[in-house]
Parts: C-alpha cells; structure tokens; sequence
C-alpha cells in the first residue's frame, strides 16, 4: 500500500471506528439482540482447547473466504495482538486462496498484508 502512514492508520483504525460505530447504533435499535450476538462471539474467542490466537487466525480465514473486508481487518489485528507472526498470517492467506480461489488470494496478499503490516509496525 503506497499511501503516507497517516492516510493508512486512518483507514484501518477508521474502518474499524465505522464497524464500532455501526453496532453501536444496532445495539440501541435491538439491544437484547445486539447483546446476545456479543455475548457469544465473546464467548467463541475466548481461550479453550483453541487458542486465541488460533482463533482468530481461523475467523481471519473465514473472513478472507467469504470476502468480508471488515472483518478481514478486524482479525487481522486481533491475530496480531494475540502474538501471529507474518508467516502465521500468510498460511491463514494460503489455506484460505486453497478454498477461495483468486478472489481469496487477492484479499490476502493486500488487504490482509497490509493491515497485518499497520498494526505489526504499530506494535512496535
């Protein structure tokens, strides 16, 4: 991604502010619905026989897989927190584009990369 580090942290952390924004106004519409649906994914990413780092790698591949841009940068950067090296990144990029196809691939080698780079670089 050839923009200026500002113009990338401001994407990725915006992209991410607009899916909090968005359940925020969901969760004042359906309250008891939008808890719930927090309540379990909470619930499914917490440690247990799978980690929390494997976790998020697999929801980073499902995401890939079923091209869902926000939540492609949301699990990268929870795979990122949670310890996953770019080499884990790019096997969650490869098992996904052995499913998906080109447009699985695609997804992985831009978005995935350069969201795992923001926020590996942030951390540091």
């Amino acid at each position: 991604m050839d923009m200026p580090f500002e113009e990338v942290s401001n994407f990725f952390d915006d992209s991410i502010l607009d899916y909090k924004e968005g359940s925020s106004r969901f969760q004042k519409a359906l309250p008891k619905m939008t808890q719930g649906y927090f309540d379990f994914t909470e619930a499914c990413f917490q440690a247990g026989s799978v980690g929390e780092k494997e976790k998020q790698l697999i929801a980073l591949g499902i995401s890939i897989y079923s091209q869902d841009e926000y939540c492609i940068m949301y699990h990268t950067k929870g795979a990122v927190e949670h310890g996953a090296t770019e080499e884990e990144i790019m096997e969650t990029v490869a098992v996904s584009a052995a499913l998906g196809g080109g447009a699985a691939f695609s997804q992985g080698v831009t978005l995935v990369m350069d969201t795992f780079d923001y926020y590996e670089n942030r951390a540091h």
